[in-house]
């Protein structure tokens, strides 16, 4: 872009070459401030114009909800990697109706299944989208049932579609290889779900869940966290509707637990749902351990043994006094 200037005798000068990232006055080096109506860009010190006439880039349409601005845009939504053809491909929507509203006649109408029918197929020509297509379906179903976010989602769509450019596949289930993908995905972002969660609302069996996660993460090399309890102490004391001093006394005393070494080769919710037992303990909060055994997915034994684990590491820790028999009855 070039500016002109005007010189004494009021002859226009040779343009100059301006950057348009420099902020300041291509003639003083000045400050270079927007005009009140933000069209020009003037030099604060000697009164250049640098920028006149700037150009509006966005839409000429104004939007006062999502719906109006879905309705007003002329793009399509941003591609995904949680659809097959990426969210590329056109698809013909479901509404019989023309684009004033008006019912369609049933002839037009059996000719539009015919045309869905048909962008259905051709949006999955091989087996490697079909595969895809049915995967991320499965993905996006579980996801949904666990409440697990889009971001998360993505990655485990994402973790998937490496898994099949390697040819991980043969030989194992879809379902499985897709359940895994999530399960690992949720692992990598810190969502709290435990694999007995993941394999309640798959169509494997925990097995086989077990078998395709270790497969996945071995052969793709990711880098998986382990596990932290503190993660579940939210949600179970969110079910358990307990007090907040109990609930951060569970997360003092799983702090506690997993500094000592204690949630080693234990399963995490385990831990977790110990920690807000023995917290109800401490702060007079009555929790029955077949409530939390059942928002927990525990069995009431479980929780026993890991409440005498976790009140031992902290009675070493010199954290709570041993003023109470660490026996696992209520």
């Amino acid at each position: 872009m070039t500016t002109e200037r005007t010189v004494e005798d009021g002859s226009r000068a040779p343009p100059v070459e301006r950057d348009r990232t420099r902020e300041s006055c291509p003639e003083c080096g000045g400050r270079v401030v927007a005009d009140e109506e933000g069209v020009e860009r003037i030099c604060a010190e000697c009164g250049l114009v640098v920028d006149e006439q700037e150009l509006d880039r966005g839409p000429e349409w104004r939007a006062y909800s999502p719906d109006e601005r879905d309705e007003k845009s002329r793009v399509g939504a941003p591609t995904t990697t949680m659809l097959h053809d990426r969210g590329l491909s056109t698809t013909i929507g479901w509404r019989d109706r023309d684009a004033r509203g008006a019912l369609l006649s049933t002839q037009k109408r059996q000719r539009l299944a015919r045309l869905r029918t048909w962008d259905e197929r051709f949006r999955a020509r091989g087996a490697k989208d079909r595969n895809l297509k049915q995967a991320l379906g499965e993905i996006d179903r579980m996801a949904s049932a666990l409440g697990v976010p889009e971001p998360t989602r993505e990655v485990a769509s994402t973790i998937y579609r490496r898994a099949l450019d390697e040819d991980l596949l043969p030989g194992r289930s879809i379902e499985g290889m897709a359940t895994a993908a999530l399960y690992a995905a949720s692992r990598l972002d810190g969502i709290a779900r435990s694999i007995d969660e993941v394999e309640s609302v798959s169509r494997v069996d925990t097995l086989e869940l077990q078998r395709a996660y270790r497969y996945l993460v071995r052969e793709l090399d990711l880098a998986v966290p382990p596990t932290n309890p503190v993660e579940y102490i939210g949600r179970v004391a969110s079910e358990l509707d307990c007090e907040p001093e109990t609930e951060q006394c569970a997360r003092e005393l799983v702090d506690i637990a997993t500094d000592r070494g204690v949630h080693s080769g234990k399963h995490p919710v385990g831990i977790a749902a110990s920690a807000l037992y023995a917290a109800g303990k401490l702060t007079g909060e009555e929790l029955i351990q077949s409530d939390i055994s059942s928002v927990a997915n525990l069995s009431e034994v479980t929780i026993r043994n890991r409440y005498r684990d976790v009140l031992a590491a902290a009675e070493e820790a010199d954290h709570e006094p041993a003023s109470f028999a660490v026996d696992g009855r209520e």
